[in-house]
């Protein structure tokens, strides 16, 4: 009998219940805990969702496990067929990608990401760039953020490197707000920008001027460990409540889907011991 989850499956379940049935999602590339979130969303609540994979284009794969790299063909396995990139592409500047997901080593209080570089002025690291998310984070209705790094330590000098970040040193990936204070509207695009952030900490929506706010926190999360933990300050919600657990049968289907535990390697190593009770 499964009498609790961990971070790590509680990051899958909340990620699988921001995917609505009957729309176009596609994960990119990297993320087991996004890939296990659209096979639980598809497989439980959303079964008319139609999965494009990140890394073989592939519509509606039916993988039998996750595998260790995503760049695996068994990932593949059982799709009804694959897209050209060209076609993905084409399906989001038409309008019919209804939900993609993005992270950054940086997310700014607009929903911009970071994935490109640190440094504002002077280069001091290179990150490994979009992979054409500046474009989809443009045209794509939806977007659903997400990191297992919200939570950054304070160094010798109690200053933290925060992952949710005043104003990113370089924004890649679009949010509600550029650089110079326009808004998506103002910008023309299409897409209606990202809707939710998950992370380690909490689940967080935008507010009406498109700003982050605070909706719910994990059992074990303080609003305080948030506002810590973040670098710009924080809105609340009306009312911040808890994170749900999910249920026996979605942590046994996650379990079942994820064998090897690939997920566990985008979760802090400190935060593999986290437990909360199920649904």
């Amino acid at each position: 009998m499964i009498h609790d989850c961990t971070l790590g499956e509680m990051m899958i379940g909340a990620i699988a219940r921001t995917i609505e049935d009957g729309t176009l999602a596609f994960h990119g590339y990297g993320s087991p805990l996004v890939q296990l979130a659209l096979q639980v969303a598809k497989r439980t609540h959303a079964p008319n969702l139609v999965l494009v994979a990140g890394a073989t284009y592939g519509v509606n794969p039916n993988p039998p496990f996750l595998s260790p790299t995503s760049n695996d063909w068994v990932m593949d396995r059982g799709a009804a067929f694959s897209l050209d990139i060209e076609e993905l592409f084409d399906l989001a500047a038409a309008g019919r990608m209804g939900r993609m997901f993005l992270s950054g080593l940086q997310i700014d209080k607009w929903g911009n990401c970071n994935v490109t570089r640190l440094g504002k002025t002077k280069l001091a690291m290179k990150l490994p760039g979009g992979g054409g998310g500046c474009n989809l984070s443009c045209d794509v209705e939806n977007v659903t953020l997400w990191t297992a790094g919200h939570r950054s330590a304070p160094d010798a000098n109690g200053r933290r490197r925060h992952r949710l970040v005043e104003r990113c040193d370089y924004v890649t990936n679009l949010g509600h707000r550029s650089v110079d204070g326009r808004n998506r509207r103002a910008l023309g695009h299409r897409g209606k920008g990202p809707q939710w952030i998950v992370t380690d900490l909490g689940l967080f929506d935008f507010d009406d001027e498109g700003h982050v706010r605070l909706q719910a926190v994990y059992g074990d999360v303080s609003i305080e460990d948030i506002r810590e933990n973040t670098g710009f300050e924080l809105r609340l919600a009306e009312t911040v409540a808890r994170v749900p657990s999910p249920d026996r049968e979605t942590v046994a289907l996650i379990r079942r889907s994820d064998p090897l535990r690939v997920h566990e390697h985008e979760i802090r190593a400190e935060d593999r011991c986290r437990r909360f009770e199920v649904a």
